[in-house]
């Protein structure tokens, strides 16, 4: 298997069928750094610098502390001592209060949460949903007019989803059959399949686990989801279990933020995490076209991740969390009716997407990168940033907002592969590259919408590539209904060997990244 090394300074493309880059910078607020190579080594020069800046001022602080030090001598440092000596009471008030500060550092500070590892579940080929399957079963259930499938398959000509995404089997049936039981068989084995490879992955016996967390936006039954992982795997009876629904796509990245704020009240213990969405119970059978949408992407998928505040876990583990940051806009009506579910006119469950979907989601993204922009961006470009706001907001200067370079920050970007539009533009707004959104686009193009578990079956990818190098910093972005925008950072500990993986792409990841075109042809079945 072929290791992708780190991005190279010119590195392969993505070959994503897109407007021309002209076309595209001239319609990005992202100031053009490309234009001019003196304007990059001249910001480079000035990131470096910034960064760096502390470090130089201490260069002649250290030089004037050594001159003097060297000044000193040997009766100056006995007669130092003497004076100690007689201070018996103040040393010993000194060294008791530093040993009380140490304490109460260390005994306060958060406990670090580690990622042990995670795995994707990867459906067996008998699930596999072509375009061509997808609209043949469309038209056999008789439930859509022929405008709607027509409208369907320009939906899915153009969603950027490949010819190997998976669907339940239910809904692969003819006639399909959509019905609690078999939204149950689905849910068991995405969720089981996914545990297994993870437990024997780690070698984690199911009995050391202390906290569970199951996210699944629309499918809620009683006993819940997490019920069924406790009584499957016999885990013990004092657990913390936590089942969250009805939170949409970015659901996942909420169960990783609850898992870790438990962790921080729960010493040496593991928490699993899993993330899923089923689609035998999703599908929607009516004709109203803002929920027909949904048909067309989402697709069969789910993840675990065992997470852990163990320092001896450390070792092992792959990833070190270090921010989570949730935005919730769901004080507004707009944000809030974005995503909902509702009943058509013929009374038929859907879930309806509106036209201002994508607004709403740059707005939330805005307000999520506001909070976590100082936390991870380097001084530079927060200097940069705060001169360009107080010339626009106090002296009225007509200049561009100065955007971020998040590329400064982190290494790697998983995006929710939530559909190509959503992509493409957190590629556009955020000034990245093809090669940063390599991980969505072929998650999206070989997957599907997989909602909460996108984002692993991203990282997946990156791994699989050889991209993740010890110190990387990868930042994980998803949004959901509500409607919400969550972040997640994490630090690679290690290297990762792609050899020594065991993942849903290894087996095929010299076949990526292929060509997406702009529109895909369904072929006809006549």
């Amino acid at each position: 298997m072929a290791e992708e090394s780190r991005q190279s300074s010119n590195p392969e493309p993505v070959q994503v069928q897109t407007a021309s880059s002209e076309e595209r910078r001239s319609n990005n607020n992202v100031p053009n750094f490309l234009l001019s190579v003196r304007l990059k080594y001249v910001k480079l020069g000035y990131h470096y610098l910034i960064s760096n800046a502390m470090y130089l001022m201490l260069v002649p602080l250290l030089g004037i502390a050594s001159a003097h030090l060297s000044t000193l001598t040997f009766l100056d440092f006995v007669q130092l001592w003497d004076q100690l000596k007689f201070n018996l009471v103040s040393v010993t008030l000194c060294s008791g209060l530093l040993v009380f500060l140490t304490t109460f550092y260390f005994m306060s500070r958060p406990r670090k949460v580690y990622l042990v590892n995670f795995a994707c579940y990867k459906p067996d080929v008998d699930c596999t949903c072509t375009r061509e399957i997808f609209m043949e079963r469309s038209a056999l259930t008789g439930s859509f007019t022929e405008e709607n499938l027509a409208f369907q398959k320009k939906i899915l000509e153009r969603s950027g989803l490949g010819q190997k995404t998976y669907m339940a089997e239910a809904l692969l049936r003819i006639p399909p059959n959509p019905c609690m039981a078999e939204a149950r068989k689905e849910a068991e084995k995405v969720m089981f399949g996914a545990i297994d490879e993870l437990l024997a992955k780690t070698g984690v016996k199911a009995k050391d686990i202390g906290i569970l967390v199951v996210n699944c936006s629309v499918f809620n039954p009683t006993p819940s989801l997490s019920a069924m992982v406790v009584n499957r795997y016999k885990l013990r009876g004092n657990i913390l279990s936590y089942n969250l629904a009805g939170m949409g796509c970015s659901a996942g990245l909420i169960s990783i933020d609850l898992a870790e704020q438990l962790l921080q009240v729960q010493p040496n213990s593991y928490a699993l995490v899993i993330s899923m969405e089923t689609t035998t119970i999703n599908w929607y059978f009516g004709n109203d076209r803002s929920m027909l949408v949904s048909n067309c992407l989402f697709r069969m998928g789910g993840a675990a991740i065992l997470l852990s505040n163990r320092s001896s876990d450390r070792r092992r583990s792959k990833y070190q969390l270090i921010h989570t940051i949730r935005t919730h806009k769901g004080a507004d009506d707009k944000c809030y009716n974005c995503v909902f579910q509702r009943e058509d006119d013929t009374k038929r469950v859907g879930v309806s997407l509106s036209k201002e979907l994508m607004a709403v989601a740059g707005e939330a993204l805005k307000t999520n990168i506001t909070t976590l922009g100082p936390l991870v961006l380097p001084m530079s470009e927060q200097l940069l940033f705060f001169v360009t706001l107080v010339a626009r907001k106090v002296f009225k200067m007509k200049i561009k907002p100065y955007i971020p370079d998040f590329k400064l920050a982190f290494e790697h970007f998983c995006i929710h592969a939530g559909g190509r539009a959503v992509i493409d533009e957190l590629e556009k707004n955020l000034d990245l590259t093809d090669w940063h959104m390599e991980p969505s686009r072929m998650t999206l193009y070989r997957f599907g919408n997989t909602s909460s578990s996108s984002l692993w079956y991203e990282l997946a990818y990156s791994e699989a590539k050889g991209r993740i190098r010890k110190g990387d910093r990868t930042w994980q972005i998803a949004f959901g209904s509500g409607f919400k925008c969550n972040s997640a950072v994490w630090k690679a500990l290690k290297t990762i060997n792609p050899a020594k993986e065991k993942n849903p792409w290894i087996d095929e990841i010299d076949d990526f990244p292929v060509h997406v075109p702009r529109v895909a042809t369904v072929l006809s079945s006549s």
